[in-house]
C-alpha cells in the first residue's frame, strides 16, 4: 500500500517557487553563463543554481527520499531500481526558451513511487502560475497566491471543432503535422516548455501535445500525474504508457499528451 505523502505538497510548491524565483531573478538581470552538456544540449548557470537549491531543500524536507535531477542524473539503474520512491526534478524545463528570452520555462518536481508518478508540481516563474496534483486528489492550478482552481481536460465532438495541438516553437511544424491524419482539422498552439504545453492539455486549453524528439523522464513525470488527475493521459506514439525508472536510459520515447481519452487517437495519430 502506498504511503500518502500529499501533506508535503505545500512544501514542494514552495520549493518550486523558490527555485523558479531564483531563475527569474537571473533571467531578468541577464546574469548567467551558458554551457553545452555532453549530449550537446544547453545548460546555464540558472539551471545549476536552481538544481542546487532544490536538492538542498528536498533533502531537508525528506532526508530518506533520494533525488534524481536532470543536472545530476548519472546514477545507474542498479542503484535506482532499489528506490521505492524518489524525487524526479527538472530545475529549469525550457533552457532554450530561457536563452531565447521567450519566458516559456518552468521548474518541475515530481514524486515517483513504484515506477509511477504520484505527485507533480510545475511552476512557471514568469507568469507565477503553479500546476499541481497528487494521485487520487485531482489536478489544480494556482493562478495567483490566493486561489486554487481544479482543472479538467477538454472533451468535444470532432465533427464540431478543430483539434488544438500544443507544439514546440523550436521544432519543425511539418514533423508534427505529418504525424496527424488529414481527416480532421487542426489548430496549432506554439509554446516553449514541455511541461507548460502538457499543462495546457490538463487545463483544457489544448486537446493534445505531440512531442517528437529527445526528452527525459524528468520532463514528463510531474505532468503525467497532473494530466491523469485532470482526466487525460500521456502515452508514447504507439499509444502505450510511458515508463519510469525501468530502463538504464532515462530518455523518453516520442510521446503524446492526450486530453479527451475518448477521441480515436489511433486514427488521429499516424503510426511510424
Amino acid at each position: 500500500m502506498r504511503q500518502d505523502l500529499s501533506h508535503l505538497l505545500p512544501n514542494v510548491i514552495e520549493i518550486a517557487r523558490s527555485a523558479g524565483q531564483l531563475i527569474l531573478d537571473i533571467y531578468l538581470k541577464r546574469d548567467y553563463e551558458e554551457f553545452i552538456k555532453s549530449d550537446d544540449t544547453p545548460v546555464t548557470s540558472a539551471d545549476l543554481a536552481a538544481h542546487k537549491l532544490i536538492m538542498e531543500r528536498l533533502s531537508e524536507l525528506t532526508p530518506d527520499i533520494p533525488i534524481l535531477s536532470e543536472e545530476d542524473s548519472d546514477i545507474s539503474l542498479a542503484e535506482r531500481e532499489q528506490w521505492e520512491r524518489y524525487w524526479l526534478v527538472d530545475p529549469l524545463d525550457g533552457t532554450q526558451e530561457f536563452i531565447a528570452r521567450s519566458g516559456d520555462f518552468a521548474t518541475i518536481i515530481a514524486l515517483v513511487e513504484k515506477n509511477k508518478p504520484v505527485m507533480g508540481v510545475v511552476y512557471a516563474p514568469v507568469s507565477g502560475v503553479v500546476y499541481y496534483a497528487y494521485q487520487g486528489k485531482g489536478a489544480w492550478k494556482i493562478p495567483d497566491m490566493d486561489e486554487n482552481i481544479r482543472i479538467k481536460t477538454h472533451t468535444h465532438e470532432l465533427a464540431k471543432q478543430n483539434i488544438a495541438i500544443a507544439i514546440s516553437r523550436r521544432q519543425d511544424i511539418n514533423r508534427i503535422t505529418d504525424r496527424m491524419s488529414n481527416k480532421w482539422n487542426y489548430e496549432l498552439m506554439p509554446l516553449g516548455s514541455a511541461a507548460l504545453k502538457a499543462c495546457l492539455v490538463a487545463e483544457g486549453s489544448a486537446d493534445c501535445y505531440l512531442r517528437l524528439g529527445p526528452t527525459g523522464e524528468w520532463d514528463t513525470a510531474a505532468t503525467q500525474c497532473i494530466v491523469e488527475e485532470a482526466g487525460g493521459t500521456i502515452l508514447d506514439t504507439q499509444l502505450t504508457p510511458l515508463s519510469y525508472n525501468l530502463r538504464e536510459t532515462l530518455e523518453n520515447p516520442n510521446f503524446i499528451v492526450i486530453g479527451d481519452r475518448n477521441l480515436p487517437w489511433n486514427e488521429i495519430l499516424t503510426q511510424d
